[in-house]
Formats: structure tokens, C-alpha cells, sequence
């Protein structure tokens, strides 16, 4: 709790994080901490790199998904993550981001299995790959996407 977090149960998504303390838009709210660099890319996996997996310790790997999510990913001078506050965050809000913010695809969730309950919801979770470019130039305008997901966009021809 004195990080202004912890974990609890969610109504329809199992465990998710929440705020213990309001977060103004900008503050950082969690940090990645790398456990362990992965051979290749799983369920539970972070992207990096264009290549690069790692899993995360600690409740960043907690944090659940949402089509309009209320925190952004920002990369670190360390190559790590960091979940940046995208607007105000109240006390005993759920702390979410868009994990297309950091995986270029995702593979490891069925097509339809999307429960933020966003009145935007895309229905699916996606990477940047797929993300609708409207979201991706809103994304990009708040400063929230990691360069190597820009740098693959450009090398596939996005």
C-alpha cells in the first residue's frame, strides 16, 4: 500500500491493481523490474526488443488490460517499463494500460476475449500491430509507445 497500489480482486477479471493513493496524470505508478530474460515469447511475457522477452517481477505483471486504459507505457534510460498516470487516478481505482503499449503482437489470448468493459473496447487484445492507427496516433501523440514497436512498424512497412 505506501506504493500507492496493491493487488485485489476484480468483479470479472480475477486479481487486478488498484490505487491506494490518487496518481496526477504524468506520475509514474509502477516500474518493471526485470526477472529474467526470456528465450522466447509466452503469455506472461513483456516485450523489449524487436526479439527481446523478459517477465517482469513483482505486481506489474498484474495489470490488467484496457482498451482505454488510464496508464501508458513508458521505456526507462534502464530498457524497462515504467506505467505512467495518462489522466487522474482516484483512490481505489483500477490501474490499467493497453498491452499493445509493449508487445508488437499478441498471441497468447483468444480473438474474443476482451473484458475490459470499455465503451471503447476493441473486443480483442491486441499488439501495436493491429491496433487501429487512429489509437496508435493517439498513443503516439501522449508519448506513449515504446520505440522498438515504431522501429518495427517502419522495418514491416507499417
Amino acid at each position: 500500500m505506501e506504493n500507492g497500489y496493491e493487488l485485489r480482486k476484480t468483479a470479472t477479471k480475477g486479481e487486478g491493481i488498484f490505487a491506494t493513493k490518487p496518481f496526477k496524470a504524468g506520475e509514474t505508478v509502477l516500474v518493471g523490474m526485470i526477472e529474467k530474460v526470456l528465450e522466447k515469447n509466452d503469455s506472461h511475457a513483456t516485450q523489449i526488443g524487436e526479439d527481446t522477452y523478459v517477465r517482469y517481477a513483482g505486481l506489474i505483471i498484474k495489470t490488467n488490460h484496457s482498451c482505454s486504459p488510464n496508464c501508458g507505457v513508458k521505456e526507462n534510460k534502464a530498457g524497462v517499463h515504467a506505467l505512467v498516470a495518462m489522466k487522474d487516478i482516484s483512490i481505489d481505482e483500477e490501474i490499467t494500460f493497453d498491452y499493445a503499449m509493449r508487445n508488437y503482437t499478441i498471441a497468447f489470448f483468444p480473438d474474443d476475449n476482451c473484458t475490459c468493459g470499455s465503451e471503447q473496447c476493441r473486443g480483442k487484445i491486441s499488439g501495436w500491430k493491429d491496433l487501429p492507427e487512429e489509437k496508435k496516433q493517439e498513443y503516439k501523440g501522449k508519448g506513449f509507445v515504446v520505440p522498438y514497436l515504431l522501429e518495427l512498424d517502419n522495418k514491416l512497412g507499417f
